[in-house]
């Protein structure tokens, strides 16, 4: 150390006019000179540092490895730049640890080494590289889910595409052959014929009808452009209209069992839409269950809501598939072969929530489900 001192006034002239902290120890790793940025950066007042071990502005955690790594630098004598690759962290007196960046200089004066070390306080780069980390992360992860999404799309249009192709193909085959066969029943006597064929393409033409409302639907609760009309009827007059037009979807011997408590019932909600759900779950019940069958509707009210509950005897929904029953163009399995465009109970869960009400189902795989429709009974508040 002493002969390190006869220097002392040209080191600290250099020392005093760089930023960078310097500490310079010798091959005790003792600390025999420092700079005010060094002392300043470690929290130590000036000359404090001088006579004390390096592992002072170390972490304890790398003392042992930190002081062969220096050992074995002093014996090869050669620059380099300390904890490369790695995170090098300082210790100030306080005990607060912050990232550094230490470039180490061997240097010999009257026979004795000493190691300097050009130490950088790194704190705003790591929080700047932290934080371009981050935000690249961040924007990866946007990327990757708008690439997620632009598939998902893609593979809804196409499920869009083949089911708009398939659910229209049929219908118009059967009008298209329907009134190629009307054409040859001439004769007075084979009206009954002629009756059978306007039948066949009137369901049809329905079929169609009820497809593209459903495909408008679609569009207007996906741009918003949904206006409901609040009013109050009576429940009795909508049912009637709905088993009505049910009616004539019957299969042999099925029939629909009409609630017997709603004559005097009044209910305010957007009539429309009620009955559009009411529609698309009968439907589903006549369509998705055997002949001879009976489909219930029924009517019960509780202290806060009034409930429409479907009831039928058919296939069920897989339990594994149930989760999804109301996502858009979703079928089960075990109804791929009946026509439908899986929009239907998506559609009618949209609106009925949208209008403060809500749908749900119970459903046994082979013996049937029913479909809850739920209305608050103050609903003439939710305009």
């Amino acid at each position: 150390m002493p002969m390190f001192q006869k220097n002392s006034d040209i080191f600290n002239i250099l020392a005093e006019g760089i930023s960078e902290g310097i500490i310079v120890v010798n091959t005790k790793q003792i600390i025999v000179a420092t700079n005010t940025s060094a002392e300043q950066l470690f929290g130590y007042e000036k000359d404090e540092l001088i006579g004390k071990s390096l592992n002072v502005i170390i972490p304890t955690r790398y003392h042992s490895q930190h002081t062969s790594h220096v050992s074995n630098f002093i014996d090869k004598g050669k620059k380099r730049r300390m904890g490369q690759g790695m995170d090098l962290n300082g210790l100030r007196k306080n005990g607060e640890e912050f990232p550094v960046e230490a470039g180490l200089n061997p240097f010999k004066i009257y026979g004795d080494t000493y190691v300097l070390a050009l130490v950088t306080d790194i704190t705003e780069r790591k929080n700047y590289t932290l934080k371009l980390e981050q935000t690249v992360q961040e924007r990866t992860k946007q990327l990757t889910e708008a690439l997620i999404k632009e598939k998902e799309l893609n593979e809804l249009k196409t499920r869009f595409l083949s089911l708009v192709s398939h659910e229209f193909k049929t219908p118009l085959s059967g009008i298209l052959t329907s009134i190629t066969l009307l054409s040859k029943y001439t004769k007075t006597e084979q009206q009954e014929k002629r009756d059978k064929h306007i039948a066949t393409i009137k369901s049809k033409v329905r079929q169609l009808n009820t497809i593209l409302s459903d495909f408008l639907s679609v569009e207007r609760l996906d741009s918003g452009k949904v206006n409901y009309n609040i009013e109050k009827f009576a429940l009795s007059k909508l049912i009637n209209e709905v088993i009505y037009d049910a009616n004539m979807l019957l299969k042999t011997e099925q029939h629909i069992q009409y609630p017997d408590n709603i004559d005097e019932v009044q209910i305010t909600f957007d009539e429309k839409i009620l009955g559009l759900a009411l529609s698309n779950l009968i439907n589903n019940a006549i369509k998705y269950s055997p002949e001879q069958t009976t489909i219930k509707i029924i009517f019960r009210r509780e202290a806060e809501y009034i409930y429409l509950e479907v009831i039928d005897q058919g296939i069920g929904i897989p339990k594994s598939q149930q989760k999804h029953i109301f996502d858009r163009y979703f079928r089960a399995e075990n109804a791929l072969l009946s026509q439908g465009t899986g929009i239907g109970l998506n559609i009618a869960k949209q609106h009925l929530e949208n209008l403060g009400a809500s749908l749900y189902f119970e459903s046994e795989e082979n013996v049937g489900s029913t479909f809850t429709i739920r209305i608050p009974k103050n609903q003439e508040t939710k305009r």
